[in-house]
């Protein structure tokens, strides 16, 4: 495998910064998103587009948030409590103070599996296995 794709130790991983791991996490999501939505569709990338936007958006992410709980390891919700709980550098501007940690926490579980090489688990957590 190219080593910029290659699977990161997770104990290193681990020891990363959450608000760090929210950012890979955030952008993993996003593609994995539109992968799906422009393999599924025919529509234009305008409604492609919005599309993703729904499903990306903290208030999207923090509603998918509460059917994936009861799925996450307890590694994977350690995971997710520390980047909810992570000091962040910035406010959101279109989301509630809520939606906007409990997305953080999402991404950073994202992130984390994205950085391990998990791919299978992230299609079977965020996708039902279905892409």
């Amino acid at each position: 495998m190219n080593k910029l794709f290659a699977p990161v130790d997770a104990e290193r991983v681990k020891q990363m910064n959450p608000v760090v791991l929210a950012f890979v996490g955030d952008a993993a999501y996003t593609l994995f998103v539109r992968r799906r939505l422009a393999l599924s569709s025919a529509c234009k990338t305008g409604e492609l587009n919005r599309l993703a936007s729904l499903e990306v958006s903290a208030h999207g992410q923090s509603g998918r948030l509460e059917a994936l709980l009861p799925l996450l390891t307890g590694e994977e919700a350690e995971i997710f409590r520390r980047g909810r709980n992570a000091k962040k550098p910035t406010k959101s501007k279109n989301a509630s103070v809520a939606d906007y940690v409990r997305s953080t926490g999402f991404e950073a579980v994202m992130g984390y599996l994205y950085l391990t090489g998990q791919f299978e688990r992230i299609e079977a957590l965020f996708f039902g296995g279905n892409d």
